[in-house]
């Protein structure tokens, strides 16, 4: 990243909230250590373990590759071709094989050169504990490594009694649950790609991105919980069957029984039970062997979020997603055999990976099913302390409800065991750092703010435990990866420039890291030969999505700033949805900030988009509030959250029109989505995509695209 000594001088530094008590005990300082040893370095801070990974691509994944001790066959010679730009896709560890699901359930012994062994732990160690919402009344159920490892295996045998092979689609749309993850570990075992939906995600949804894979199975819970209620889903699961009729490879769709009574699916066409499934293949028949394949070749098919259009179909490399975990996992969180995780998530969501992943090290997970605020706020936190959690992952929207509930997990709970809460999905803002450590959470616990996500299976910008923690943004960036910020005003398709720390701009990646996607499924072959063929060449959705903006980099699409003094990068909103009146640009989230520090007490939510039509000669901004129940919407506010953004702000910052707005458009995640509808109140007519939960909720902007007729005269000025 470019650096800017005299600009460091002059900003102050942010609130430092945490810091680790003995940095040299960690994973990653003994990593930096034994690279010390090796190559003869000096290496002593974050900053220069970053740098050298940045300098030297080779030695440092290839140490990673030998810390991890994966269970593999083959050799490389070659780590990466470095003279290949990122767009090229180059291939990492070329000779090298694998099975995701076999580094679950098995670990190599370091005295091997290749071969399986049984796990270092007992097959009695509890690998998975699940847990309905409180409604449910069900038992906790546990499941040690042992069964786990029969479970899997009954169902890869009984996949690959149906011909389940290498290169196969298998779709499962399922609570986070056992039988969900097992799905995924024997589609790994016999080498096919796995591709996942929630089960609160709408018919439209899940076939934007089933359709796309052609996959040969689908499973499916008969029922969901949510809420306290019980949904019945055979409806969706006879929709969702008829929309993939004209899928070539699609067979039939599995059945799983989700509660105590399985649902009768007589009138679901292709259907079959989760029993008779496994019940077709020979019992006495060996388990299969495990089908390791080639470390850049595909395992997991994730999806953008899509809210404008039809999904990308990212497709992940099992050696990429399996060596960056391991870098993310256990150097940046230091998560281990002794690591018991909670990642609150749906399965169609990217972080559905971080609430598998503690078991590559033989860590517990504790899968949660159901709302978050059932019975109430308090649920996660219990759950937490009842489970002795280390690693707890939420949303700044859980942190949000919470603090504004007047919690204090802290005060409620014995939270000793708990090491680090991770933020991810939206912005978190600095009151919520503060409140975070100021009244929330022990002050020992690690908050870490992460960004990066479905694109890359990984992080951009990440924790580490070897600086503080500060108020305001991440971190800083991820090992391996040339994270930079590049002028926001340059056009398409240019050479891109690095700004000074301090200035806004666009969120890049500089060169090539192994958790670079493979390829998009579906996506137009391009010529190959010199021509500059490959999965990411000019005319390929791969290259439209983050090629086309600047030559040789990738372009993330977010817009940030790096903090001058401490490195932290702050994300303040979307690269597309960068509001820019008169010409000075600035991140929704900045506009956000305010509201939750200033408004917080009235206002529920707030979306905030810039209006350009194409009879507009400057952007205006838009500011659209969701009231508490109870509080009125009225000109005093109005002008009030106007003099405070100008006051914590700057006047450029103030939003030309603030209205009132009966719902925020969100993904089922929760995550609010500006671009739609910055595109309908630009004068657009948008087509909403299946993963909003709310897709109605766009109708009511469309009044705005004529926001002259809405207004007095006085506020048109």
């Amino acid at each position: 990243m470019a650096d800017n000594g005299q600009q460091a001088a002059s900003v102050s530094v942010p609130r430092k909230l945490w810091q680790h008590p003995n940095p040299e005990s960690t994973l990653m300082h003994r990593f930096m250590q034994d690279l010390n040893r090796k190559h003869n370095l000096q290496l002593k801070t974050f900053s220069d373990l970053h740098a050298f990974s940045l300098a030297h691509r080779a030695p440092f994944w290839s140490a990673l590759f030998h810390a991890a001790n994966l269970i593999h066959e083959g050799t490389y010679t070659t780590v990466v071709d470095e003279s290949l730009p990122i767009d090229a896709v180059p291939r990492w560890f070329e000779g090298v094989r694998l099975n995701f699901a076999e580094n679950v359930l098995f670990s190599r012994d370091a005295t091997t050169t290749g071969g399986r062994s049984v796990r270092h732990k007992e097959d009695a160690k509890v690998a998975i504990t699940e847990v309905r919402e409180g409604g449910s009344g069900e038992k906790v159920r546990e499941v040690t490594y042992g069964e786990l490892r029969d479970k899997v295996g009954c169902v890869a045998k009984a996949m690959r009694a149906r011909g389940v092979g290498k290169g196969d689609r298998v779709v499962i749309v399922g609570a986070n649950s056992v039988e969900t993850v097992a799905v995924w570990l024997a589609t790994a075992w016999v080498g096919a790609v796995f591709s996942s939906s929630s089960t609160d995600m709408g018919v439209k949804g899940i076939l934007q991105r089933a359709v796309q894979v052609d996959p040969k199975l689908l499973f499916m819970d008969d029922a969901a919980l949510y809420n306290g209620k019980v949904v019945d889903l055979r409806e969706k699961m006879a929709e969702v069957v008829d929309g993939l009729k004209g899928c070539s490879n699609f067979e039939g769709v599995v059945s799983i029984r989700r509660f105590a009574a399985a649902k009768d699916i007589a009138r679901v066409p292709k259907a079959e039970t989760w029993e008779s499934f496994l019940a077709a293949a020979d019992t006495k028949a060996p388990l299969p062997e495990f089908v390791r394949v080639g470390f850049h070749e595909p395992f997991l098919i994730c999806y953008s979020s899509g809210t404008t259009g039809t999904p990308k179909a990212i497709v992940h490399s099992v050696g990429g997603v399996m060596i960056n975990y391991f870098k993310e996992g256990r150097l940046h969180e230091g998560l281990g055999p002794d690591s018991v995780t909670l990642q609150y998530t749906t399965t169609g969501w990217i972080m559905y990976l971080s609430n598998v992943g503690v078991l590559l090290y033989g860590g517990r997970t504790v899968f949660y099913d159901g709302s978050p605020f059932q019975p109430d706020a308090r649920t996660l936190i219990n759950l937490a302390a009842e489970q002795k959690v280390t690693k707890l992952g939420i949303s700044p929207r859980w942190l949000f409800e919470v603090a504004k509930s007047g919690l204090r997990p802290r005060d409620m709970v014995d939270l000793s065991h708990l090491q680090i809460v991770t933020s991810t999905g939206m912005v978190l803002s600095d009151r919520l750092f503060e409140w975070f450590y100021d009244v929330g959470f022990p002050r020992h616990v690690q908050l870490a703010n992460l960004s990066g996500g479905t694109d890359i299976a990984g992080c951009f910008g990440i924790m580490n435990p070897l600086e503080p923690v500060y108020v305001g943004g991440t971190q800083g960036p991820s090992l391996g990866v040339h994270v930079a910020i590049y002028d926001s005003l340059l056009p398409d398709g240019v050479e891109g420039k690095e700004v000074p720390h301090g200035t806004p701009g666009e969120l890049v990646a500089v060169s090539s890291f192994p958790n670079v996607p493979c390829f998009f499924w579906g996506d137009k072959t391009p010529a190959s030969g010199g021509g500059g063929g490959g999965p990411a060449a000019p005319g390929t959705r791969y290259h439209a999505a983050y090629f086309g903006r600047f030559k040789h980099v990738w372009a993330h699409g977010d817009f940030c700033v790096v903090h001058p003094v401490t490195g932290n990068i702050s994300f303040l909103g979307r690269a597309d949805g960068v509001l820019n009146p008169s010409g000075v640009r600035f991140g929704s989230a900045e506009v956000y900030s305010v509201m939750e520090r200033r408004f917080a007490d009235r206002v529920r939510d707030s979306l905030c988009v810039g209006q350009r039509r194409p009879q507009d000669n400057d952007e205006s901004v838009m500011l659209f509030l969701l009231m508490k129940p109870g509080v009125r919407f009225d000109r005093g506010l109005v002008n009030e959250i106007k003099q405070a953004i100008s006051a914590d702000l700057s006047k450029r910052h103030v939003p030309r029109y603030i209205f009132e707005t009966p719902e925020i458009p969100t993904t089922i995640n929760l995550k609010k989505v500006e671009l739609p509808v910055k595109q309908i109140v630009s004068g657009h007519t948008i087509k909403a995509s299946g993963t909003l939960a709310n897709p109605q909720s766009l109708d009511y902007y469309y009044q705005f695209a004529k926001v002259e007729e809405l207004v007095g005269p006085k506020e048109k000025l």
